[in-house]
């Protein structure tokens, strides 16, 4: 009898045909190094804002009437009785009165996690964040003044860009993403940005600032974010974060429904709607600030037929 040979089969590789290339490891330092085109981006945003809405005619013009839409004054505004306004109240901080002890609070909050996660380049790093960002707030208001180019009432002169109120949770959340651990850092910054976007709208909606300086501190605080993760040394700046894309999504869509409840007046649905997008965009600008865009999964291959 003769022997037929069997066809020879290629050899078996486990789980070659079911795993996909590995994605590369985000705290490599390759892939920790920021570039400084962020910085330069949020600084220019910044100026613009300031230039177009502060110093051009037909930005004051755009602008002024906006504490003349509905009732003058933020009692109409679904969030005023948690604004500290109301004699006895509690503001939600950082409004009215709470402003100082929160920026207090939060650097003492950063203080610690650098102690205990012994992080100490971050933790200089969100330290300079929030000083600079709520430093550059006032000297940026104080010897910058408001040009009268349209002849408005003397109210209107005050000068209010950036938003004081604003930057707060703008840095304060930037600077704590810098201290956290990486698995939480995507958690941290939803809860920052819906921090930010409840402030952000309530501030604009109650007649406190125009859109243009809320969303001038918001610029100024990721401004601050850029300059410090660029200076960081690769090994210690923060990479790109892992995180699911649906938390991407409801992130945002949780920023936009508070923003829109927060921004919310029975009495002009102009004011409303304008105070809820000007607040998403700053909650979407710190989101992509300290998470970045989400991380694409890898494919699934179908083993090749021989």
């Amino acid at each position: 009898m003769t022997q037929h040979d069997s066809p020879s089969l290629p050899a078996h590789r486990p789980g070659a045909s079911r795993q996909a290339p590995e994605a590369p490891d985000d705290t490599s330092p390759s892939c920790t190094t920021r570039p400084w085109m962020p910085a330069l981006l949020y600084t220019l945003g910044f100026l613009t804002v300031y230039l177009l809405a502060i110093c051009t005619p037909w930005g004051q013009r755009a602008e002024n009437p906006w504490f003349y839409l509905g009732i003058q004054g933020g009692e109409a505004a679904w969030i005023y009785p948690l604004s500290g306004s109301v004699y006895g109240s509690t503001p939600l901080p950082p409004l009215e009165l709470s402003a100082k002890p929160t920026v207090m609070a939060g650097l003492v909050v950063i203080v610690l996690l650098t102690l205990v996660r012994r992080c100490w380049r971050q933790g200089f790093a969100a330290l300079g964040v929030a000083i600079l960002a709520i430093g550059a707030k006032e000297v940026f208001k104080s010897t910058v003044p408001r040009p009268d180019l349209v002849g408005a009432p003397e109210n209107l002169l005050d000068q209010g860009f950036p938003s004081g109120h604003t930057v707060i949770p703008a840095a304060l959340t930037l600077a704590a993403v810098l201290v956290v651990s990486p698995r939480i850092r995507p958690y941290v910054a939803t809860a920052g940005v819906l921090w930010l976007a409840c402030i952000a709208a309530a501030t604009a909606t109650m007649g406190g600032h125009r859109p243009s300086e809320v969303l001038g501190a918001t610029l100024l605080a990721c401004a601050c974010y850029g300059l410090a993760t660029w200076l960081l040394p690769p090994a210690a700046a923060p990479g790109a974060t892992r995180s699911p894309r649906a938390l991407h999504v409801i992130a945002l869509a949780l920023a936009l429904i508070v923003a829109l409840v927060s921004g919310a007046r029975p009495d002009t649905l102009t004011r409303s709607l304008v105070s809820a997008a000007t607040a998403f965009i700053c909650a979407a600008l710190v989101w992509y600030a300290a998470v970045g865009r989400p991380a694409r999964t890898a494919r699934r291959t179908r083993p090749a037929l021989d």
